[in-house]
């Protein structure tokens, strides 16, 4: 394994990051309006398109050549071994179309995800998302944002509580079995779900103060939560398991994350809030 690389601040390449999210989710949206497009089924039993490897091929075309020296690691192209991995102190990490599912059904609700790893965690985060046009962005101590409009960018931050009583809004997937997601929750609290699609898009819903959190229960990648937890935290939310466990990056064999919670207010009492 190798050694351990000292912090370097690489916030100056978010521009170009952010350009190349833009092109990978505008090459998205094309294909999503001309309507012509494959689906196919992976070995995971989830859903794959051309939109999705379209992507991938500009974002792992682009990315190199903006950074030769930092390796790739794509949903898309994601059989790597721990071995290899483990070599990587610094990385990309892509979610090249999130929302595939919501891409198909035509909701709209989908996004273009690229996040820096450093030291197995999160230092930068882009998120884009095609139809509205919105980009959200961090880098670690530098602050979250959001580009609402091309040359508009608005600081965002994570919702806080004032009183226990406050109902506790909660960002949930279309397809999410509500009465599995329901009976995590305690019954003292009132609670209004809000559906949405894409994974990152609903934790950015978190960390602009939208919603106070979004709860996933289910499988997910590492690519799903890496370019938001560096999103949400620089708001001031966390993201963790259920369990309320710090997650992992690149330090398993498996590329899965356990159930997990983003939260906008920590310092609520998730403990009683959440039945584990």
């Amino acid at each position: 394994m190798s050694q351990t690389i000292s912090p370097k601040d690489l916030s100056h390449l978010l521009p170009d990051v952010i350009q190349i999210a833009r092109e990978a989710g505008q090459r998205i949206l094309e294909i999503y309006h001309s309507k012509d497009y494959q689906s196919f089924v992976k070995e995971d039993d989830t859903p794959v398109t051309s939109a999705d490897f379209a992507a991938h091929k500009i974002i792992t075309q682009r990315l190199p050549e903006l950074t030769p020296d930092i390796p790739v690691l794509s949903e898309e192209a994601a059989d790597i071994s721990l071995k290899e991995r483990a070599q990587w102190d610094r990385y990309w990490l892509v979610d090249p179309l999130d929302g595939t599912q919501e891409f198909i059904a035509r909701s709209g609700d989908f996004a273009t995800v690229i996040a820096l790893i450093e030291n197995n965690r999160p230092i930068m985060g882009v998120v884009y998302a095609p139809v509205s046009g919105v980009t959200y962005f961090a880098y670690d101590g530098k602050g979250s944002w959001k580009i609402p409009e091309m040359d508009e960018h608005i600081r965002i931050h994570t919702h806080k509580h004032e009183t226990a009583e406050q109902s506790i809004s909660i960002a949930i997937s279309r397809r999410q079995n509500i009465n599995n997601m329901t009976k995590k929750l305690s019954p003292a609290r009132n609670y209004e779900l809000v559906p949405l699609g894409s994974a990152a898009l609903k934790a950015c819903l978190v960390a602009e103060g939208a919603v106070d959190c979004y709860i996933r229960l289910g499988p997910t990648g590492e690519w799903d939560t890496a370019a938001t937890q560096c999103i949400v935290e620089e708001a001031g939310g966390r993201i963790l398991s259920t369990e309320l466990e710090p997650l992992s990056y690149n330090e398993r064999e498996t590329l899965e994350n356990p159930n997990f919670i983003v939260l906008g207010d920590e310092s609520m009492d998730w403990q009683e809030i959440l039945i584990r």
